[in-house]
């Protein structure tokens, strides 16, 4: 899954569109990179970011999406309008950092169109997650959560068969919580659902590999972290430089087969 921030201030690439058309073309050369979907957000999820209005979510995806008109496509958006407005113009999955606690209403939107719909942990909200975060046991409660979510998705009409997990890498946790997740990532998986991973450009595999404070992740850093979540059952990944993954798990996923092609 390619990463399309449409935003001024995402902690990777904000601001890295200067119009609606480049941020396209960029979608494009991801598909030819071999991304299977191209995720598209309005509002910047990193620590410390503050809401936008649903006209400027609006403002700022619709006319990208219109131009990725029959692309493979998710919409990053924990609104329910935002949502119904990407699925009407050909998104076919829903990413929801706020497992649907936004808005509850979104559940129904998924629901009645069909698409799929990812599911992340996060605790508090952006503005506030990385404000001293602690657990007792940050793989167990983060599990637990999301069972309890995909139980209330379901219980509103979305289909089981249609849910991903995301363990929310970076959203409140610190840079061990999110080693440690990694590390036991298949307690995740046993849930039963796809799980996709986050982990691109992490400030956590920046603090690993340049020190403390360090803030951006390497996108070679990226591609370890991605193999190593592929070792651990994850299936789905949210990159940024696509090509670089997409060449690492094919050699990850060819080793664990045994042959070189499928």
């Amino acid at each position: 899954m390619g990463i399309l921030n449409v935003t001024p201030d995402s902690f990777s690439d904000g601001g890295a569109y200067a119009s609606s058309a480049a941020a396209a073309a960029t979608a494009r050369q991801m598909f030819e990179d071999g991304a299977a979907f191209v995720d598209v957000g309005g509002e910047s999820t990193r620590p410390g970011a503050a809401d936008v209005s649903q006209d400027e979510e609006l403002r700022r995806v619709v006319p990208v999406l219109e131009l990725l008109s029959g692309c493979r496509l998710s919409i990053d958006t924990s609104r329910a309008e935002v949502a119904r407005r990407a699925l009407a113009l050909g998104a076919t999955m829903v990413n929801d950092v706020t497992a649907l606690r936004r808005e509850p209403q979104l559940a129904e939107v998924v629901a009645e169109s069909g698409a799929r719909l990812c599911l992340m942990h996060m605790k508090g909200e952006p503005r506030t997650m990385q404000d001293a975060p602690h657990y007792r046991d940050v793989v167990s409660e983060v599990a637990s959560f999301l069972e309890e979510r995909l139980a209330v998705a379901v219980a509103a009409g979305v289909a089981e068969d249609r849910i991903c997990l995301d363990p929310g890498f970076g959203f409140g946790k610190t840079a061990d919580h999110n080693l440690e997740l990694v590390r036991r990532l298949d307690r995740i998986v046993a849930i039963g659902r796809p799980v996709l991973v986050g982990l691109s450009r992490k400030w956590t595999l920046a603090r690993v590999v340049e020190g403390p404070e360090a803030r951006l992740g390497t996108d070679a850093a990226s591609v370890g972290a991605a193999v190593a979540a592929f070792d651990r059952g994850a299936s789905l990944f949210r990159v940024h430089d696509v090509r670089s993954h997409v060449d690492a798990l094919a050699v990850a996923a060819a080793v664990e087969r045994g042959t070189v092609l499928p």
